[in-house]
């Protein structure tokens, strides 16, 4: 990057529960950014556009021609920038853009475990950590956010009193499932359709209606991102066709299908937009307390791994994204769209085409279970990737799988254990590149495009031997996207909102 342009590491609060950690911050100045801005000849990122539509150049370059043509503009559009906040399974992150790309600040926490009695609060847990973020992001750089959008877990349901705000219910998470709802669901929907799974959010919205004695009458279903954007913008009820879509949306006629408005619990339902659309502008009372300008707008968010698939960048059919985080997510761009309940396969919509997959239980949290970040890291070194595994396991945190097999009684196959720990890891990160294999082989099967390329996301990416081992059992070229975050992907719908 030019040298004109000043970089700074901004420090952060320290956070007040001993459970959450914040992460170090690198933010660039855009004051002296807008300052220097006549001098600078060109300014290179570190970072490529996502696509066309959200107008961001490839080269990422700010030319002196433009500036000479028509600074003050220049400079005011330079001065906007965009805040993309991503809550995961275990913490969240945020990253704060600007029109060209260029990530000016990002930081990251991790959720306060409180407890009510012997579950997780998890609704006190995720708005402490959501105004955590916000104040987290240097003051200098929160008077210049234009947009801010949030993108969440897939089928992490809320039931909330729109009256009060208050919820009706603990939070059912992503991997939660509600087999008990499962024959009713079947009853209506059409054969293998995506919500005919028992994680799906429209199991959990009707094993709550069939379970629960408090109010349904004010009663609305949201989504983990609906409800954390809620608490930005205020208006109550509001989510995209990317998280809807396991509710039964359907994101190809824009709306939701008539044997689901049929049923007694569709008033519960939310009112769907886009991904990337205005919602609101930004809460008065947060604006005024943490500096944000009165024309910052809240837009609709999207879920987590395509939000990932966002940032990573892969804008043609036969493109794939592998997020390698705490479960296992693959999205692989299709000219088709599939669904397949039988397998938890299905389809987002995203623009003209299809982001296809699904998400296994599999992943980063099993290797949690059993390993140190410090032994992953000692231990992988001495892997030779090259060599076959002759383990074969199924690893999960627990029973349940989702995806390529949907088995909510699926128990993990984690034995037998070698004597050497580097042979036990070298089976375990093997036998997950198999399941992603299996996955991938799958949605060909079932008609979707051709994966020719993988680009992975996520904490598993940095891994480089679980890389040269993925390539070799997926046999395709796979590697780190250039974007690795989804509060990246989160930004960029941010800024696609103002375009």
């Amino acid at each position: 990057m030019a040298a004109s342009v000043h970089h700074s590491i901004c420090s952060i609060r320290s956070f007040s529960s001993q459970h959450s950690t914040c992460s170090s911050k690198k933010s660039i100045s855009t004051t002296r950014l807008c300052n220097k801005l006549k001098s600078i000849s060109k300014i290179q990122s570190e970072t490529y556009n996502y696509a066309d539509r959200f107008g961001l150049r490839s080269g990422m370059r700010l030319e002196r021609s433009n500036c000479k043509a028509n600074s003050m503009t220049d400079i005011e559009d330079v001065a906007k920038l965009y805040l993309g906040m991503d809550f995961g399974t275990s913490g969240a992150r945020y990253a704060v853009i600007d029109k060209e790309g260029v990530i000016h600040s990002e930081g990251k926490r991790d959720y306060p475990l409180y407890m009510n009695g012997d579950a997780v609060d998890w609704v006190r847990s995720w708005k402490t950590t959501l105004f955590s973020l916000l104040e987290d992001i240097p003051i200098t750089l929160r008077s210049l956010i234009a947009s801010v959008s949030i993108d969440g877990t897939s089928a992490t349901t809320l039931i909330i009193d729109s009256k009060t705000g208050e919820a009706l219910a603990r939070p059912l998470l992503y991997n939660e499932s509600c087999p008990d709802a499962l024959p009713i669901v079947k009853s209506i929907a059409p054969l293998n359709h995506t919500v005919c799974s028992g994680s799906s959010t429209l199991c959990k919205l009707i094993s709550w209606w069939t379970s629960s004695d408090s109010s349904k009458e004010s009663a609305v279903l949201m989504h983990q991102s609906d409800w954390l954007l809620w608490l930005l913008h205020g208006k109550i009820g509001v989510s995209d066709y990317n998280n809807a879509l396991k509710v039964g949306y359907d994101p190809e006629l824009e709306s939701y299908p008539p044997w689901l408005k049929s049923q007694p619990y569709s008033h519960v339902l939310p009112t769907i937009q886009a991904p990337g659309t205005i919602i609101s502008t930004l809460k008065e009372d947060i604006r005024t307390k943490l500096g944000f300008p009165e024309d910052c707008v809240v837009c609709t968010g999207t879920t987590d791994s395509i939000a990932a698939f966002l940032a990573a960048r892969a804008t043609q059919p036969g493109k794939a994204v592998t997020s390698l985080g705490s479960t296992l997510a693959i999205k692989l761009l299709s000219t088709t769209r599939i669904e397949d309940a039988r397998f938890g396969v299905y389809s987002h919509r995203l623009d003209d085409k299809w982001l296809v997959g699904g998400a296994s239980n599999t992943g980063g949290a099993v290797l949690r279970q059993l390993f140190s970040d410090e032994q992953l890291e000692n231990l992988s070194r001495q892997i030779n990737p090259m060599e076959a595994s002759s383990l074969d396991y199924y690893p999960l945190p627990a029973e349940g799988e989702r995806f390529p097999v949907a088995d909510p009684k699926m128990v993990p196959r984690l034995d037998p254990r070698p004597e050497c720990d580097v042979a036990y890891l070298h089976g375990i990160l093997e036998s997950i590149a198999r399941i992603e294999a299996k996955a991938y082989g799958l949605l060909k099967d079932l008609g979707a495009t051709e994966v020719e390329q993988v680009f992975t996301a996520g904490g598993g990416s940095k891994n480089e031997k679980w890389t040269q081992i993925r390539e070799r059992v997926l046999g395709l070229p796979v590697s780190r996207a250039l974007q690795t975050e989804a509060a990246y992907g989160a930004a960029l719908l941010a800024l696609k909102a103002t375009r």
